[in-house]
C-alpha cells in the first residue's frame, strides 16, 4: 500500500511545477443542456477532483462509486468532486442514464469528445477516460491521473500535497 502511495503521489504531484494561477475557463452543457462554465465549480476555497468519464468506458463505470463516496465524504470538509462526461450532446441521454445509474451526487457536465476542448483543464494532451484533474483550493491545477483512482488515492494525495512545499495557500 505504501508503495502504490508513493508512485500515486510522484506521478500526480510531478504536474505540481506547472501549477496554473487561476481556474480554467471552459464553457460547457449542463445535463439540462444549460451553458456552464468550469470555473463556476473550482477555485473556490476548496480542491476539485474534474473527473472525466464516458457512458461506455469500463473503468469510469468500476470507478465512479469511489468519486462518489469521495464526493459524500469530503463536499462539507474541503473537497469536492465535478464529473465531466465526453459523450457529448448527441450522446447526453446515455450519459444522464449513466449518471443516474451510478446515483452520481456531484455535478456533471457535457463535453463534447474534442482534445481542443479537454487540454484546457491543463496537465497536457488528453489522452483517454477517466482522467482526474486535481485543482487546489485556489483554483491551481497541480496534478493529472490518467487511469482508476480511489477514493483512498484521493485522500492521500490531498493530503501529501497541502504538506509539500508546493501548496501555496
Amino acid at each position: 500500500m505504501a508503495l502504490r502511495q508513493f508512485f500515486l503521489g510522484f506521478a500526480l504531484t510531478l504536474l505540481a511545477l506547472a501549477a496554473q494561477a487561476n481556474a480554467p475557463s471552459i464553457e460547457l452543457r449542463d445535463f439540462d443542456n444549460r451553458p456552464r462554465n468550469v470555473s463556476e465549480f473550482i477555485g473556490k476555497g476548496q480542491w476539485t477532483i474534474v473527473a472525466v468519464w464516458a457512458h461506455d468506458c469500463p473503468i469510469c463505470d468500476r470507478e465512479l462509486g469511489q468519486m462518489s463516496a469521495f464526493h459524500t465524504a469530503y463536499r462539507d470538509r474541503g473537497a469536492s468532486v465535478l464529473g465531466v462526461s465526453i459523450d457529448g450532446i448527441a450522446r447526453i441521454g446515455q450519459a444522464r442514464s449513466f449518471a443516474a445509474r451510478h446515483q452520481l451526487p456531484f455535478v456533471n457536465l457535457i463535453a463534447e469528445p474534442d482534445p481542443d476542448v479537454l487540454v484546457k483543464f491543463g496537465g497536457g494532451a488528453f489522452v483517454g477516460t477517466p482522467t482526474h484533474y486535481f485543482y487546489d483550493p485556489l483554483g491551481r491545477i497541480v496534478a493529472r491521473k490518467i487511469g482508476p483512482l480511489s477514493k483512498e488515492d484521493l485522500e492521500a494525495f490531498i493530503e501529501a500535497f497541502d504538506k509539500s512545499p508546493y501548496a501555496r495557500h
